[in-house]
């Protein structure tokens, strides 16, 4: 069974409500217009609210697994709806799933 893609018009948060900004180093590959994210592509956060106690300790990347086994750009998987981003904080430590939404439905892939 195949899966939506995700691209750079999905929305992808932290596990704390944060938002992450979408971009890629494809330039090859499109559904909808928007350019379709890889496993490789590192994603920023922002407005992670996160605390531990009176810390602040947001999350700050995503970095991706779990990506299409079938479909590639230049080598690198691209990213499904079923990808699993882990959140990470400023000293690369997981914080948590990111929660993606808003898959290409024009593109998918195994």
């Amino acid at each position: 069974m195949s899966t939506p893609v995700l691209t750079t018009a999905s929305q992808v948060m932290c596990t704390h409500g944060g938002t992450a900004i979408l971009t890629t180093t494809n330039s090859l590959l499109t559904a909808s217009g928007s350019q379709v994210l890889l496993e490789s592509d590192i994603h920023q956060v922002v407005g992670c609210p996160f605390t531990v106690g009176v810390v602040y300790m947001p999350c700050v990347t995503i970095q991706w697994q779990a990506a299409a086994t079938t479909l590639k750009v230049s080598g690198a998987p691209v990213l499904l709806a079923t990808s699993v981003g882990q959140c990470m904080n400023a000293s690369n430590a997981p914080q948590g799933v990111a929660v993606a939404s808003n898959p290409s439905s024009l593109l998918s892939a195994l």
